[in-house]
């Protein structure tokens, strides 16, 4: 474990982002000798998104690994807390892609028409005036967003497709949750500080009445200055919620049909979500006979799994993934 450590000290330099709170400016990430980063486009519903596949050098034709896809939080890029991991799996056998949501980072935006569309030509093409959308948390298209993640890393020829991993923190660890119970294509999860708060009735009708609102254009149709956030988490003032897209999603609920390995790794002094949920969610899965692990990084708040807590973080997750998705197992029926 002493190249570890090493690694995920030099590691400890590459840049944070949003998501990460930084509290100052990092140098620039240098990879590991033995590890390369390929830029790669990954469409997603006629979308680019931009993605940085991480591979161990000198990969032989017949070579097939294990592959795990990261998934940021809020405001996370894969110039950030992503590219800090994703070399760490790499250098330890796997083939780690992290990506931009549509809309955030590098990637291409959502667009939106905001003048009546004329008739398209003999090519279904046109020219009209749009509004890109950037920075919307959309659990609705995030998800896909993932799905087309997996879908492209899938398709790698150095990778085992029957060993396809995900990771997910904060917003992305409620996203990531709910995929391993979706996508039977999903065979291991990591989730840490993941946010799976249960919406109440009010926050129910609030969505469904804004819905109607959106639907009518009595508001604006993806909110973009309604949009902004508030309470703790009007830091990240680029961000847009629309919690019309919430509806119908609930990573506590598609908790209960996971069936696949699953570590929730959280901070003992979590400030914005619920660790009693985090933990009812893993002994849930224990009652059922699934293997999941449940590990509480002392002394530290919600971000603090960017800073101090990283290495720790870091090297469980790790561990959950060499035991899980690095073993070649028999095939289970799609769940």
């Amino acid at each position: 474990m002493k190249t570890l450590s090493v690694l995920l000290l030099v590691l400890s330099c590459a840049p944070l982002t949003a998501a990460d709170a930084p509290a100052k400016k990092r140098s620039p990430l240098v990879l590991p000798d033995n590890v390369e980063k390929r830029e790669v486009v990954i469409w997603s519903d006629g979308t680019r998104m931009a993605g940085d596949l991480y591979l161990p050098k000198g990969l032989k034709p017949e070579d097939k690994l294990p592959a795990i896809v990261l998934c940021a939080g809020t405001g996370g890029t894969k110039g950030g807390t992503q590219a800090r991991l994703a070399p760490v799996f790499a250098l330890n056998g796997y083939v780690a892609l992290a990506f931009d949501y549509r809309g955030w980072g590098a990637s291409e935006s959502q667009l939106m028409a905001v003048e009546q569309q004329p008739k398209p030509d003999a090519k279904n093409e046109m020219t009209i005036k749009v509004k890109a959308l950037r920075w919307q948390m959309n659990y609705t298209d995030q998800t896909e967003d993932i799905r087309a993640a997996i879908s492209f890393v899938a398709g790698e020829p150095n990778v085992d497709a029957a060993r396809i991993g995900i990771w997910g923190s904060s917003y992305g660890g409620g996203l990531v949750t709910w995929m391993a119970a979706n996508d039977p294509r999903v065979k291991c999860v990591a989730a840490q500080v993941p946010g799976m708060a249960a919406r109440g009735p009010a926050a129910v009708k609030y969505a469904y009445d804004l819905a109607t609102k959106q639907a009518r254009a009595d508001t604006e149709p993806v909110p973009i200055e309604t949009g902004k956030m508030t309470g703790k988490m009007s830091t990240y003032e680029n961000m847009r919620v629309n919690p019309t897209k919430s509806i119908g999603f609930s990573a506590l609920d598609a908790a209960a049909k996971i069936s696949v390995p699953a570590i929730f790794v959280v901070a003992e002094n979590e400030e914005l979500s619920s660790n009693t949920t985090v933990e009812s969610v893993h002994k849930a899965l224990i009652g059922r006979g699934i293997p999941s692990s449940y590990h509480v990084i002392n002394g530290i708040t919600h971000y603090g799994v960017y800073r101090e807590g990283f290495e720790e973080a870091t090297r469980v997750k790790l561990d959950w993934f060499n035991k899980h998705l690095k073993v070649v197992t028999k095939a289970k029926p799609d769940r």
